[in-house]
């Protein structure tokens, strides 16, 4: 039984990171991926936890030993996602997903053509806007470059299987579930699943 591999993108303020939060509080049955990154932690982040934070000579060292599945350079930042873990999660049949951008998963698709794209859209440019500047944690300079890496971003959308508009969170909570739950059941994966209810059934 193979389990399924879902990528979730969508522009720095959409709202992805909550979503798949409580996503993972909600479906134990899924699991994500940590990537590893060359960027500094954020106040209150752990090594292991949101991401595994190394130097760029040892992130460059396992791009060279083909250890990322995918990896992108991202507001001046390394991102990559272990290729050796996301394999053996889903050889053992448990869903994984990917909390990635557009460019990883066109990279993702290149090995794992049958992965699911699910991206998260803000339901207006003001509203991204305000998110950014919201947090208080980046300069104007920083908000004006990711805003306008946002804009390039969302151009990608059409490339992505699902489309979930983050208006309302805990509407945009249930439509993220409603696509995990609405791909399970798809008849390649309920064969996987049950085979000997099929068998005795069919």
């Amino acid at each position: 039984m193979i389990g399924n591999l879902f990528i979730v993108a969508a522009p720095s303020g959409a709202g992805k990171t909550t979503l798949v939060r409580l996503l993972l509080e909600n479906d134990p049955q899924i699991g994500v991926s940590i990537s590893h990154t060359t960027r500094q932690p954020r106040q209150g982040e752990e090594n292991g936890r949101e991401y595994h934070f190394v130097d760029v000579p040892a992130f460059l060292e396992m791009v060279d030993r083909g250890g990322f599945l995918e990896w992108a350079e991202v507001h001046g930042n390394y991102y990559g996602t272990s290729k050796q873990w996301i394999a053996s999660e889903m050889a053992a049949g448990r869903d994984v997903l990917l909390e990635i951008d557009w460019q990883g998963a066109q990279q993702v698709r290149k090995v794992f053509p049958e992965a699911i794209g699910i991206f998260v859209l803000p339901p207006s440019m003001p509203v991204l806007e305000a998110r950014l500047s919201g947090r208080g944690t980046d300069s104007a300079e920083v908000i004006a470059r990711r805003i306008a890496a946002a804009r390039d971003e969302m151009r990608h959308v059409d490339e992505f299987d699902y489309v979930i508009i983050n208006d309302d969170l805990q509407q945009a909570s249930r439509d993220l579930q409603s696509v995990i739950s609405a791909c399970r059941l798809r008849y390649t994966n309920q064969r996987q699943r049950h085979t000997s209810l099929f068998a005795s059934l069919l």
